[in-house]
């Protein structure tokens, strides 16, 4: 199939169709507000709070030198990492990145400041589309960064099956040759696709049966990891991977022998957005952060770093028709329409968390 920077634009109309309420602003213009933002906090500093490899470090630095603000930079592998520390009293972040359910988990226990997207002109260059999602109605508590998908990388040089589905990654050619995400949502969620059920599901005995089905995985996994999985994939340490779309597209810029393969039981698509926990003590600063981000070309750098699908419409124009058009990043109509976006899962989280301790002990 022929993917095309079209394809793209087509893809989002369809996820948002069915993720979205109604729209917000359009497209708009870069402007700047940071050194402002420096001034009205006094202390000029920012304390992040995000995945490993999601933010470029020269951006950074374009930042603290164009507004004065310095910036203390930590980092998390998983939503579930970063809630815990928030929600146990974690202090001094000023801003995270959460995913679309943990923005509504975050949002239903009080730990997000509201935004003051006043703050935030630049919020008129993000594709109206993604604005006002079902997770945080008007954008109340969260700013859209970037979203994508979970596919599967392979090694073709190293692989003699044709992989069409994760249930393939099952097979003993694998042993002890696979990298897979470090996330009980995916993989958990993959288990309950195997079913034929929702990755939501909250069934108990949906979810003990992909409790089993991973277990006769282990094997096969040599690997978890959600920071960088497309080094051993690179590297040749792992045969194949469930990866972050982005990083399938990376590990095959660096080593063309690994191919992306688009499951046919579907799978997770996410949306990451900036948020400011409770009591941050430099949220004007925050607000100056992400308009800075939200610049065309700004965004159009982090994408280059890091190409997952980005949100940011008038960053289009900067980013390398490479990436547009690549369906590991931006994909096919008919893939996305099996896929899920996960939701607050509410109790049944705790049967997730049982689940996975027992898979990985």
């Amino acid at each position: 199939m022929n993917f095309t920077k079209d394809t793209g634009k087509y893809i989002v109309l369809f996820i948002m169709a069915v993720f979205v309420g109604t729209f917000a602003t359009g497209c708009g213009k870069s402007s700047t507000s940071g050194e402002k933002a420096s001034k009205d906090n006094g202390d000029g500093e920012l304390n992040l709070f995000i995945w490993s490899e999601y933010m470029p470090d020269r951006v950074i630095k374009q930042f603290e030198k164009e507004t004065g603000i310095k910036v203390n930079y930590n980092v998390y592998s998983s939503n579930e990492e970063m809630l815990a520390k928030i929600s146990a009293g974690a202090a001094g972040y000023d801003i995270s990145v959460a995913s679309d359910y943990m923005v509504e988990i975050m949002r239903k226990q009080d730990l997000l400041e509201p935004i003051n997207k006043d703050n935030i002109p630049n919020m008129n260059n993000l594709d109206e589309q993604f604005l006002n999602p079902t997770f945080d109605p008007g954008n109340e508590h969260s700013v859209p960064y970037m979203w994508g998908n979970v596919v599967i990388a392979v090694n073709k040089d190293a692989v003699k099956k044709n992989i069409k589905s994760y249930e393939d990654l099952w097979d003993s050619e694998f042993k002890n040759s696979l990298v897979v995400l470090d996330d009980q949502r995916i993989l958990i969620g993959i288990g309950n696709k195997l079913q034929g059920e929702s990755m939501n599901s909250t069934d108990t005995k949906v979810i003990q049966k992909s409790k089993d089905l991973l277990i006769d995985l282990l094997p096969n996994i040599k690997a978890y990891d959600s920071d960088s999985p497309k080094t051993m994939l690179v590297n040749g340490e792992a045969k194949a991977g469930i990866v972050w779309g982005a990083e399938a597209y990376l590990a095959s810029v660096e080593n063309p022998a690994v191919e992306t393969v688009l499951p046919e039981e579907g799978t997770n698509i996410w949306m990451d957005n900036f948020v400011v926990p409770k009591g941050a003590p430099n949220q004007r600063n925050a607000e100056a952060f992400i308009d800075f981000i939200l610049q065309p070309e700004v965004s159009a750098e982090i994408s280059k770093d890091f190409p997952y699908a980005n949100p940011n419409l008038s960053a289009h124009e900067f980013i390398d028709e490479n990436i547009l058009n690549d369906p590991a990043v931006y994909s096919p109509k008919e893939f996305l329409d099996k896929s899920e976006f996960f939701t607050d899962i509410e109790d049944a989280i705790l049967e997730y968390d049982r689940v996975w301790s027992e898979i990985k002990q």
